[in-house]
């Protein structure tokens, strides 16, 4: 190893000592491949053909051997419908349907409400508007009042399906309600 007249070693030019062109470094080249080779794409005509597919169906079938889209679902055979779901009795639904403001209620706030899991039954509603599962009243913006059962929920407000259903809610709808306590 040769040393200076001060006791260090020459400096030299990475690029240099690397044998690189015009003095580029490392990460400069390979910025510069790499932009080269992200066109490489933009020619679909030079793309090799695949003689077998390597997706899909093998031959066309027809539409009684594809079946319906509710079989095809992606449930398959464990989906359901809405109603198959609900399992408050219509003389529940009606019971609550005939609840009327009383004197001895108070008014909670507005929510806007959210379809709640279907696998739990009853008519209620979540809310961050409690702390203990209290009765309770929601009303539409049209004037249509239900008795619910109020449970502490935390985030979005969540209707169960058997309120929406009881209010004639569409199920993919996000109604505002005024909720009451008793």
């Amino acid at each position: 190893m040769r040393l200076t007249a001060q006791g260090r070693k020459p400096r030299i030019a990475v690029a240099k000592a690397a044998g690189y062109p015009f003095g580029m470094s490392r990460s400069a080249l390979s910025l510069v491949v790499l932009i080269a080779l992200s066109g490489c794409g933009l020619w679909p005509d030079q793309t090799p053909v695949r003689s077998t597919p390597t997706t899909g169906l093998d031959a066309p079938q027809s539409a009684a051997a594809v079946g319906s889209p509710a079989a095809n679902a992606a449930l398959g055979s464990r989906s359901q419908r809405p109603e198959e779901l609900d399992t408050t009795t219509a003389a529940d639904k009606e019971t609550a349907l005939a609840a009327v403001a009383s004197t001895k209620e108070r008014r909670l706030g507005t929510a806007v409400v959210a379809l709640g899991p279907p696998a739990e039954t009853g008519i209620w509603l979540k809310t961050g508007y409690v702390t203990e599962v209290v009765q309770g009243r929601v009303e539409t913006a049209t004037g249509q009042s239900l008795a619910v059962e109020l449970r502490p929920g935390t985030g979005a407000a969540l209707l169960s399906l058997a309120a929406f259903q009881a209010l004639g809610l569409s199920l993919t709808d996000l109604p505002e309600l005024t909720v009451f306590a008793q």
